[in-house]
């Protein structure tokens, strides 16, 4: 019998022939020599990764609706609490076409750096990311074509939102077992890279001094509604070096004062109801050196819901469907993804911690997750972290030079799949307390990311 070279199972034989090599991502071809020449990226791969069509050999095709009906012709490209919520809870995810041009994927400035730096990066003798001069990362995704699992959790956890800085006028919502709304929260998230920056001021900005120099990221979350909890505030203070904790302060407005909360509390909701946590953040909210035992499980195509999710929305707020009240559950447009790196890692430096593992699925193109999975210590199925990506064409927001569209993540869905409870927030235009998104803000530091900027917000 002749073997066609690449038969519908090309793909299958390809990645199993990579598991445990120190192979970077494509099939066919390497792809960031094709990105980084502005190829094509289906020179990389076959049409079967390319086309949802060729995938399920004609049964799903672009703008088709996944729903419990049809669900398990794709069950192998969903996460596994993504397939429950469709096959049993009424959640439904439009098809659209795979992205093939990862400009797309990226902040702009994020996206330049990465091609001008790839290369660059290596790991020191304590584990963390250097530039070639012994200097803190220089900006951009530091292992493109990441071929290890902490190559990979480098890219998503040096620079989060990546852009210099961020804020995130964030609406959210948490439902209930019986599908309704037992709270809602208005939160803004600031976060500021102190290396790594992009644009005017390049590698080192403003965050030369020697109280900066050793710090990787500050960030902030405070609640501006319900009236319960305005005002109530959290500062993260990031170390460039990830072996160390972060140091965690909070302002609460009962007792008017600023005080240090424990490690463990990232792993605790910081409000009722909620069901994010602070570890939870892009994957990555612990330095990557206190999770430990990572491994690259496979490599594999996936659906993920990195672009096309647009909205008309004034207040850029999404639809709901599913569940009892028909409330659970955003509307995604999701894509086929040729290939995910899909990773795991263990708590290693919480002895406490509730959590036993936790799984990334990274898209090899950008270096994003687009779908995370816990699991508690019994290593049962915890909860879901499942965000949505898109440029923010609709709603003409610039990016730093005002040239570019920005690109970012525009809402996030976390399930926890045990009690049955939704956490579903947005990236909203504007939120109470006239807070607005925006990017590369100047003066973040002192206006919102020190422990007098808490206790002043707060009051």
């Amino acid at each position: 019998m002749h073997l066609l070279k690449y038969d519908f199972n090309y793909s299958r034989r390809a990645f199993l022939a990579k598991a445990g090599t120190l192979a970077g991502a494509g099939v066919l071809a390497p792809l960031w020599p094709l990105i980084a020449r502005g190829a094509d990226i289906g020179k990389a791969y076959p049409d079967e990764l390319m086309s949802i069509e060729a995938w399920t050999k004609g049964k799903i095709k672009t703008g088709d609706v996944i729903t419990a009906a049809n669900v398990d012709v794709v069950k192998e490209l969903l996460t596994p609490i993504a397939y429950r919520q469709i096959k049993e809870m009424g959640r439904r995810i439009r098809i659209v076409a795979t992205t093939r041009d990862v400009s797309r994927l990226f902040p702009h400035d994020y996206f330049e750096a990465t091609l001008r730096n790839a290369g660059k990066a290596s790991f020191g003798a304590d584990g963390n990311v250097y530039a070639p001069n012994g200097e803190r990362w220089i900006g951009g995704n530091p292992f493109p074509d990441a071929k290890t699992p902490v190559e990979a959790y480098a890219n998503l956890t040096l620079s989060w939102g990546r852009h210099n800085n961020a804020v995130y006028a964030v609406k959210d919502w948490d439902i209930g077992p019986d599908g309704k709304v037992n709270y809602q929260y208005d939160f803004v998230w600031f976060e500021e890279n102190t290396c790594g920056r992009l644009g005017p001021g390049g590698a080192f900005g403003s965050y030369t001094g020697d109280g900066h120099k050793d710090k990787l990221r500050y960030q902030t979350v405070m609640f501006t509604g319900p009236s319960d909890v305005r005002g109530t505030a959290y500062l993260n203070t990031w170390y460039y070096d990830q072996r160390k904790f972060p140091e965690l302060v909070g302002y609460v407005p009962a007792f008017k004062r600023v005080r240090k909360f424990p490690t463990n509390q990232r792993f605790e909701p910081l409000a009722p109801g909620l069901t994010f946590y602070l570890s939870d953040a892009w994957a990555a909210g612990d330095p990557m050196l206190i999770w430990g035992n990572y491994k690259l499980v496979e490599r594999r195509p996936m659906l993920g819901a990195v672009s096309h999710n647009q909205v008309d929305d004034p207040n850029w707020e999404l639809a709901t469907h599913g569940g009892p009240e028909g409330k659970t559950f955003f509307e995604y447009d999701v894509e086929l993804i040729p290939e995910c790196l899909v990773v795991d890692a263990e708590p290693v430096g919480f002895p406490r911690a509730p959590l036993g593992r936790k799984r990334a699925w990274i898209d090899a193109r950008n270096m994003m997750y687009i779908g995370y999975h816990t699991y508690d210590r019994r290593g049962e199925l915890f909860k879901s972290f499942e965000p949505a990506y898109g440029l923010y064409e609709k709603k003409g927001v610039k990016d730093l030079t005002g040239k570019h569209t920005t690109w970012s993540w525009t809402s996030v869905m976390t399930h926890d799949i045990q009690n049955n409870r939704m956490s579903r927030f947005v990236q909203a235009k504007q939120i109470a307390g006239g807070y607005k998104s925006a990017r590369n803000v100047e003066g973040m530091y002192d206006k919102y990311l020190t422990e007098q900027a808490l206790g002043r917000m707060g009051a």
